[in-house]
């Protein structure tokens, strides 16, 4: 059942009153244990439960730290080498696949026929053997992706519209492989990601839609506007992927599940929701609140990694929320909040930034100069 939680974001009073106030420490005198604590309550989406705390700098065994070296000199290599040559083979594959196909330097490659079917089973096929070399040996899928019988009779399964995008909370940098293993989408990237070596190709053969994020001349509405327009022609263009999307904006711990945004909504477009979770016994593959280079290497020093997969059924708007993206938005968040059992907060990407900065011993107001 969903729970909303009553943690609110942290005030910022606007104008001179009460601007000390405003850039206070967090809990200024407090004792360190105490306010870890408080801040853990307070940013409690983002807040790490698992054996090495927040930050992944939380104190550990003398077994746990010779653990820790053993699969940092056997296990972590291995793992690395093997990751490498998955993203050599796949790029070599889209390289093969683009020779003479116009539309690579515009972004997006015009694969088609046999071409684009080598591109997408190579990432099924590849993306799945990056999840088994990261210790996810084993993926439970709950599927229940075909429409509830009380609502639309058997006979007319067929006529119903596909849906445009996968909608998925968002945990890790580990979702894209699984939904890349599932079902090759397209999604969402910065524009710098299609200038990467290796990746950038790749992203561009998938058909993602490259984006300047967080921009302050960025015009919000081409965004969405783009999001928008493939959604349309995915719902057109049976030969065109579907774009998976995280309408969070932002990773959580896991057991949370932030405010929707309504890009994904827009085209009014059927969706398939689907519920990601990652339970665990040491390290937690949620990426909340750790740098990314320790997060790799403590994922890649693991073992074993788990991931469940729920996928349920297709969701078609009603009239009501194909008039209104904001109803919309919150009924398939309330959805996947009570199918996946997660709590519903009212915080988001800002809130994350400033629970970072105070574990990191930084006030708001530091925070608030960077960005500017």
């Amino acid at each position: 059942m969903a729970v909303d939680t009553t943690t609110a974001a942290p005030s910022h009073p606007e104008g001179d009153e009460g601007g000390e106030e405003a850039v206070r420490p967090l809990l200024s005198g407090a004792p360190a244990e105490v306010e870890d604590e408080e801040l853990d309550i307070r940013y409690a989406p983002y807040a790490r439960r698992d054996a090495y705390g927040p930050m992944g700098r939380g104190p550990l065994s003398a077994a746990q730290v010779a653990r820790l070296v053993l699969a940092g000199v056997v296990l972590l290599p291995l793992r690395l080498v093997a990751g490498v040559l998955l993203v050599v083979a796949y790029y070599l594959v889209c390289r093969v696949c683009t020779l003479f196909v116009g539309g690579v330097g515009e972004g997006r490659p015009r694969l088609q026929g046999l071409r684009r079917e080598a591109v997408l089973r190579a990432g099924r096929v590849l993306s799945r053997a990056m999840l088994f070399v990261f210790g996810f040996y084993w993926i439970p899928v709950s599927d229940r992706s075909f429409p509830n019988s009380r609502d639309v009779p058997k006979d007319h399964y067929e006529e119903l519209e596909r849906p445009g995008a996968i909608v998925s909370n968002h945990v890790s940098y580990v979702d894209i492989l699984y939904h890349m293993s599932a079902s090759s989408p397209s999604f969402v990237a910065k524009n710098s990601v299609s200038k990467l070596p290796l990746i950038g190709l790749i992203s561009k053969c998938l058909g993602c839609i490259f984006v300047q994020r967080e921009s302050k001349c960025s015009d919000s509405k081409g965004v969405s506007g783009a999001v928008t327009e493939r959604l349309h022609e995915v719902s057109q263009d049976e030969n065109s992927p579907m774009i998976l999307l995280f309408p969070e904006g932002t990773t959580t711990n896991g057991d949370y599940l932030l405010p929707f945004k309504t890009g994904a909504f827009l085209a009014r477009a059927p969706l398939q929701p689907v519920i990601l979770r990652y339970p665990y016994r040491r390290f937690s593959p949620a990426w909340d609140s750790m740098d990314g280079a320790r997060h790799v290497f403590l994922l890649l020093c693991q073992f074993a990694n788990y991931i469940e997969v729920v996928r349920l059924p297709v969701y078609y708007p009603s009239e009501q929320e194909k008039q209104d993206p904001r109803v919309y938005a919150n009924n398939v968040r309330k959805l996947l909040a009570t199918e996946g059992n997660l709590v519903l907060s009212n915080l988001g990407l800002a809130e994350k930034r400033v629970y970072h900065a105070a574990l990191n011993g930084n006030s708001p107001r530091a925070l608030h100069q960077k960005d500017d």
